[in-house]
């Protein structure tokens, strides 16, 4: 069960934007991943669990940010429920077109990838996704294609750890950038280093 810290920052100017504290563990039926997320000045700013099915759909998606809630599942594409800080009003939300969630967190790249389960130099996979992003958890929908470029295994104390190379880009801004995992950690992506980690990525088999 690897436990780390990632720290956030803006893609563009890298101004920091806080840190994510996560744990995550795959499983028989699945993979989940939980984190507290804090801004740069150690304050808590939200939190995220996401556990997927052994197909790496998202099976529950809980987001907190400030004090708006999103609550969703891939049911009929994705729905989801989104709770406004008052708790008194909600409103629900679903694209049938759409196979997972995305947003902020390096949960969402584990997931896609796991999701899509391409193989290197197989050209590109086109994606329809329902994103949130903070500060308050708006949805939007977005097509991305991701393309897996490379799979490296590099030697370590612990054995071979094999590094999968990722081109994802934005089929609406044409924007392209590179996303490195190993297993179920986000090596780099942009906005996200990983500072951090405790124990081996754990492997999908």
């Amino acid at each position: 069960m690897p436990r780390g810290r990632y720290s956030l920052h803006d893609p563009h100017d890298h101004t920091p934007l806080g840190e994510e504290h996560f744990h995550c563990a795959t499983g028989p039926s699945g993979w989940r991943y939980v984190s507290q997320v804090t801004t740069p000045a150690g304050d808590h700013a939200g939190s995220v669990d996401l556990t997927l099915d052994d197909l790496g759909r998202p099976i529950r998606v809980q987001l907190h940010a400030g004090s708006w809630q999103v609550r969703g599942a891939a049911l009929d594409g994705v729905t989801w429920v989104r709770t406004d800080p008052t708790g008194e009003h909600a409103t629900e939300g679903n694209v049938t077109e759409a196979r997972a969630f995305t947003g902020a967190s390096p949960a969402f790249y584990v997931a896609l990838s796991r999701a899509l389960r391409l193989t290197p130099g197989a050209g590109a996979t086109r994606i329809r996704l329902v994103g949130f992003t903070s500060p308050v958890l708006a949805p939007r929908t977005l097509d991305q294609s991701w393309a897996l470029v490379s799979r490296t295994a590099h030697a370590t104390d612990n054995g071979p750890l094999q590094v999968d190379a990722y081109q994802v880009s934005d089929l609406e801004t044409g924007e392209q950038h590179m996303v490195n995992l190993a297993g179920d950690v986000v090596l780099s992506a942009p906005g996200i280093e990983l500072e951090d980690l405790d124990s081996p990525p754990s492997s999908f088999g």
